[in-house]
């Protein structure tokens, strides 16, 4: 791992210095994602509410460019001048991406789970049909007892899953189910969310640090 990479957990802390009791699982959860996308795996994302809206953004900051342009290698820039008429503007707008799903803007399968089955295993079901051994589910619940986060992170642990767990300060439930369990410091709702957001742009630079040039 680049120590640039490694560097990104210190980075942190030193801006929000109440996450310094986080810092052996961040460590943890970096290397965890870097591992995962050196083998060519996935991330899967979830979370209720204002989790749900954290799940989505780490997506968008995995799927495109964070810091960085992430202009295409040059391999997919010859495939696409070889089969594409507009691979010029394809090249010039395309950015690299560390693949990621987010669970909970699955509508069709989520209501049809729902209705027909059971609610509060919609999550579960997405990662049983879209995990794989050596993928990581980063589970996102501010108390750390969303009954259908930690079923998803038990699902995600039989498919051999990492699971990384952003909670508050108890870590509730999720913290016996998660491999790795980021607990910041505090048991109030809004205030876990706001440093939730920092840990996850946290991760997804450290990805993109890991594996795309300036």
């Amino acid at each position: 791992m680049k120590e640039t990479t490694k560097n990104t957990v210190g980075e942190l802390i030193e801006r929000y210095p109440a996450l310094e009791s986080c810092r052996a699982d961040m460590d943890a959860a970096v290397a965890a994602i870097v591992e995962c996308y050196r083998a060519d795996g996935k991330i899967l994302t979830c979370g209720n509410g204002g989790s749900a809206a954290d799940a989505e953004h780490i997506v968008g900051e995995l799927m495109k460019g964070f810091l960085k342009k992430r202009p295409l290698d040059e391999e997919m820039q010859k495939a696409l001048r070889e089969d594409c008429p507009d691979a010029e503007y394809l090249i010039k707008n395309l950015q690299g991406t560390l693949p990621a799903i987010s669970l909970v803007d699955q509508v069709a399968i989520n209501t049809a789970f729902a209705n027909d089955q059971a609610p509060d295993l919609c999550m579960a079901q997405q990662v049983l049909g879209l995990g794989k051994k050596g993928d990581v589910l980063i589970a996102i619940s501010t108390s750390g007892n969303s009954k259908n986060v930690v079923y998803a992170c038990e699902m995600a642990r039989a498919k051999g899953m990492k699971t990384i767990a952003l909670t508050g300060e108890s870590g509730g439930k999720l913290k016996d189910f998660a491999d790795i369990c980021i607990r910041v410091p505090s048991n109030e709702t809004y205030k876990i969310q706001e440093y939730h957001l920092p840990v996850y742009h946290m991760l997804c630079i450290a990805a993109e640090e890991e594996f795309f040039e300036k």
